[in-house]
């Protein structure tokens, strides 16, 4: 049986907020709805159930999305056709990042943003992640590219910041000489 999550969109005040850290070990609730994510950005990358529940594609989901101010992101990645590796990370921080900035060509999209919102959101090609995950193990990921463009806006939302706050609103655009675009 799958149930669909109830996303908050962009209007949702909720979604401006800065989340609180989360105590560890985490309850059966917050680990039950930490595996319902997992459940629906999976099924959101298959396309096979992307049709039959009509679910927005979509990677990541940070706790905030779900009305709750808690510091926890998920990240569903597809690394290749049909194989995903999950991500949860509590109480996330950035302790070191690369130089170099990246931006998806494509620009980015968000599960509580229901609208195309053009323009390229620079984030760091590399970054370090420091954290703890649904156990209350200590991990550190170092994560570059796709991924770290992932994670960089799941943390945004802990910090009630939106990717479009981003976009540079005289300069949406970057050519192939100023950023690099993947």
């Amino acid at each position: 049986m799958f149930k669909q999550l109830n996303i908050l969109d962009e209007k949702d005040k909720t979604l401006r907020k800065v989340s609180k850290e989360v105590s560890l070990p985490l309850n059966k609730e917050d680990k039950d709805t930490i595996k319902q994510i997992i459940k629906q950005l999976t099924y959101s990358q298959i396309p096979e159930y992307e049709k039959k529940y009509n679910l927005r594609p979509g990677m990541g989901l940070a706790f905030p999305q779900l009305g709750q101010l808690k510091r926890i992101i998920v990240i569903v990645h597809e690394y290749e056709e049909g194989k995903f590796n999950n991500y949860v990370v509590v109480n996330p921080k950035i302790i070191s990042h690369s130089e170099e900035v990246i931006a998806l060509e494509t620009g980015e999209g968000c599960l509580s943003v229901n609208r195309d919102v053009e323009g390229h959101v620079p984030r760091y090609a590399r970054a370090t992640i420091t954290g703890y995950d649904e156990n209350g193990e200590k991990i550190k990921l170092r994560v570059r590219e796709e991924l770290a463009v992932a994670f960089q806006h799941e943390i945004d939302h802990l910090n009630g910041i939106l990717f479009f706050d981003r976009i540079d609103k005289n300069h949406p655009f970057f050519g192939e000489n100023e950023i690099r675009l993947i």
